[in-house]
């Protein structure tokens, strides 16, 4: 027993690329539910979730998920410049010391998994800060809509700079966990941007806007700068 994990813990650090092998690590594969958008627009799918994304390398926080400890989070990490302005995907920033990039990205399911997104690029997965944002275009204006999300772990959401959404403490994404009180979505495109704070394990999120009626809203299309 103690030889066979003798050899788990020496081929470990010979994936990892130690000081001891001198071997650089292999590149770890990408998410298979996450690709690079291949279109200018997509369409929310059927039950109205957005697909498309750019997602900002994660942030090290101290990944507490009280009500102050999340304020704290952000506070520490604030994306520079207005929260309506958009970046653009390989777009470079510092954070909280922290160099990082923006990355376009299409999720195949109706949520997107930050944990896997974050492990193939060789980052932090626990107790970390994800800053996420995309366009959605209305064909109309349309009053009355909600916001409705979910998150692990705790999140905050904005649409058109306003924030509309917040979860606090230890969650999983359940679908419409967060709901926002009733807004109006300009025609044309509409900003939203939100941060999800996670402590450990399994991260993801999802989002979609509901009706007067709270039906999924389905014809918007989601894009990214410069689309």
């Amino acid at each position: 027993m103690k030889r066979a994990l003798t050899g788990l813990i020496l081929g470990i650090v010979w994936l990892t690329g130690s000081a001891q092998t001198g071997q650089p690590a292999p590149p770890r594969p990408a998410a298979t539910s996450l690709t690079t958008p291949k279109s200018a627009t997509q369409r929310v799918d059927a039950r109205g979730f957005i697909h498309r994304w750019l997602v900002l390398e994660p942030v090290p926080v101290p990944g507490r998920l009280t009500q102050s400890a999340v304020e704290e989070a952000l506070q520490s990490a604030p994306i520079p410049g207005s929260i309506e302005a958009l970046p653009r995907d390989g777009e470079a920033v510092t954070l909280a010391g922290n160099a990082l990039r923006w990355h376009a990205l299409d999720t195949l399911n109706y949520n997107l998994n930050l944990y896997p997104f974050a492990w193939a690029l060789s980052k932090p997965t626990s107790n970390v800060l994800f800053w996420v944002t995309t366009t959605v275009d209305s064909p109309r204006d349309l009053s009355g809509v909600r916001l409705a999300i979910g998150s692990n772990a705790a999140s905050r959401w904005w649409l058109n700079g306003q924030l509309v959404v917040a979860l606090n403490d230890d969650r999983q994404a359940v679908i419409d966990d967060g709901v926002s009180r009733r807004l109006t979505l300009r025609k044309g495109r509409n900003v939203i941007r939100a941060a999800i704070v996670n402590g450990g394990g399994a991260t993801d999120f999802c989002a979609r806007f509901l009706d007067e009626s709270d039906r999924p809203i389905v014809d918007l299309t989601a894009s990214l700068p410069g689309a």
